[in-house]
C-alpha cells in the first residue's frame, strides 16, 4: 500500500511510503483483537478493591435475642451480613485481573488493528520533525494544518521525545505514543493514525519477527 508523505504543514511533499502488506494488509481476526483489548484493559486494573466481613467488622458476638421461643427466626450478633452495619457477605478481595496472551496473538491483533485502519484509510504519514522545547501552541497548528483538530488522532513516533510528548499532553483528543509501545487498544481507539517516517520501521521490525 502506498501512501503520500505530509509536512507539518498539512502539505504532500514529493515522497511516498510502501506500507506492507505483511502487516498492513492482512485480513482482520476480530477475535484476537478481542483478546489483545480485554488483556490490556485487565492490566490496567488495580484490583484494590476490599470490603469487611463479618469476621473483619467491629462488634460484639452476643446474640441479640435467644433461639427458640420468640416466634422469630434465628438471627446471629451484631455483626451478620442481614443487619445494617453487619460485614458483607462474599465481598470483592483484593486480586490481580491479568492474565497471559502469546506473543504470536498479541503480533496479529496489531496487525488486524492496523490493517483495519488501512482498509478505511485513516492513516497519514508525516515527515521527521522535532521541538526545540514544549509548545503546545505548535502541535494544535499542526493539527490545524493536518483539518485533525476534532478528530481524536494518535501521533506514533519513532523514540520518545520529550518535546512532542509535553506538547500534546494538555490537548483533548490527541495522544503520542513510541513505536514499541504502539497497542491494539490504542490504534482501535483513535480514528486516524498519524505515523512518523522514522516510526514505520520500527513498527515493521517489531511486527515482522
Amino acid at each position: 500500500m502506498e501512501l503520500a508523505v505530509y509536512n507539518i504543514e498539512g502539505k504532500k511533499t514529493t515522497k511516498t511510503v510502501n506500507l506492507k502488506d505483511e502487516i498492513f494488509g492482512v485480513e482482520p481476526n476480530d477475535h484476537v483483537i478481542y483478546l489483545d483489548v480485554k488483556q490490556y484493559l485487565a492490566n490496567k486494573r488495580q484490583g484494590t478493591h476490599k470490603t469487611k466481613e463479618r469476621g473483619e467488622v467491629k462488634g460484639s458476638t452476643r446474640k441479640l435475642r435467644r433461639q427458640k421461643g420468640t416466634g422469630a427466626a434465628r438471627i446471629g450478633d451484631i455483626k451478620s451480613p442481614i443487619l445494617r452495619g453487619g460485614g458483607r457477605a462474599f465481598g470483592p478481595r483484593p486480586r490481580d485481573y491479568s492474565f497471559k496472551l502469546n506473543k504470536k496473538v498479541k503480533r496479529l491483533a496489531r496487525k488486524s488493528a492496523l490493517s483495519y485502519k488501512a482498509k478505511d484509510n485513516s492513516i497519514m504519514v508525516l515527515e521527521d520533525f522535532s521541538f526545540e522545547e514544549p509548545k503546545t501552541k505548535k502541535f494544535i497548528q499542526i493539527l490545524n494544518n493536518l483539518n485533525l483538530t476534532d478528530t481524536k488522532s494518535l501521533l506514533v513516533v519513532s523514540e520518545a521525545n520529550r518535546n512532542i510528548f509535553l506538547s500534546a499532553r494538555n490537548i483533548p483528543n490527541t495522544a503520542v505514543v513510541v513505536a514499541s509501545e504502539l497497542n491494539t487498544y490504542q490504534v482501535l481507539n483513535n480514528k486516524r493514525l498519524l505515523l512518523v517516517e522514522s516510526a514505520i520501521e520500527k513498527i515493521e521490525n517489531i511486527l515482522l519477527k
